[in-house]
């Protein structure tokens, strides 16, 4: 059960425009926000574990709640801003307060991180602020000025090909910067 919950919510999340964009016509607000709701509550134990977690499961239940309560169609597009802005928040809150949340990704793999690792993670964790900065901006733009077919494309297609940009690029960079001269 922990297993399919740990993939349920990211599943969810990348599914999500699509569900927007193909279920608004059939399935009411409310039901969207109690399928949201009920995902996230799912995968509570597991983020109120991590960085950040208490704050992004409180700051999605209460999406859920504004969501189901007012009904508005139009609301459901502002998920991916919000989950933007929760990662932002996430990631830039480690800046300050330390260690940055790719070295805390880094120490799962490899515990004894070099300590010249360190100011690198702390660079791609900035990266990565750049990003959600970027995607907030994007999905805020679309949602509030775009038909639902650009919103849904962006937000279901071109924002995952950017993040696979990001993490392939750094990946390669992280590659050649390992090799021994």
């Amino acid at each position: 059960m922990r297993k399919l919950s740990s993939i349920l919510l990211p599943v969810i999340g990348l599914l999500y425009p699509f569900f927007v964009y193909f279920g608004m016509e059939h399935v009411s607000t409310p039901v969207f926000a109690l399928i949201l709701g009920a995902v996230w509550l799912i995968r509570a134990p597991a983020l109120l574990r991590q960085p950040g977690g208490h704050w992004m499961l409180g700051a999605a239940l209460a999406y859920c709640v504004l969501l189901a309560f007012s009904g508005e169609a139009l609301m459901l597009r502002w998920y991916p801003a919000l989950i933007s802005a929760l990662l932002l928040f996430v990631f830039g809150i480690s800046l300050k307060y330390g260690p940055p949340m790719v070295e805390r990704i880094a120490r799962v793999r490899e515990p004894d991180l070099p300590p010249e690792a360190i100011p690198y993670t702390r660079k791609v964790t900035w990266v990565w602020v750049g990003f959600f900065v970027f995607n907030g901006l994007m999905s805020t733009a679309l949602t509030l000025w775009a038909p639902l077919s650009w919103w849904t494309l962006y937000n279901g297609f071109i924002a995952y090909l950017l993040m696979g940009a990001l993490f392939g690029g750094e990946w390669l960079l992280r590659r050649r910067l390992r090799k021994p001269a």
